[in-house]
């Protein structure tokens, strides 16, 4: 079960997966911002608290909604993704402005990392100062 809610003042939806964000799961994250997206969601926190693993189709995943956001297509596929490939188009597009990442255990904190993507993704703690960062 996932958790969207709005910020006190409506302007961030706040995305919260529940458990490991994986190949099972992550077309469920690259859906569910599709959607809110198209009923005007322009803003997105993602709190990954809940999160204990992200897999290489989790980074896909996040990357996906970054790309969205940006106006740009996501991949296809698994396939279509990797990793290096991701860098450069995070690098083409600097530091997201329209999704943020909140509460990031260290193990995927350390999986972010790895995969270079820290850069790129503005991390948070504390719920009100990642709203106030929009």
């Amino acid at each position: 079960a996932w958790g969207d809610t709005r910020s006190a003042d409506g302007t961030v939806t706040i995305v919260q997966p529940h458990g490991k964000l994986d190949a099972a799961t992550y077309t469920e994250l690259i859906d569910r911002v599709r959607k809110l997206m198209m009923e005007g969601a322009g803003d997105f926190l993602i709190d990954l608290g809940d999160v204990p693993f992200i897999s290489s189709a989790g980074l896909m995943a996040v990357q996906s909604v970054a790309l969205m956001l940006r106006g740009e297509r996501p991949p296809e596929s698994k396939a279509e993704w990797s990793p290096a490939k991701s860098t450069d188009r995070n690098r083409a597009g600097g530091m997201q402005k329209h999704v943020k990442l909140l509460n990031l255990q260290p193990d995927v904190k350390e999986t972010f990392d790895k995969a270079g993507f820290l850069q790129f993704f503005e991390l948070f703690t504390d719920l009100q100062e990642a709203v106030r960062s929009f």
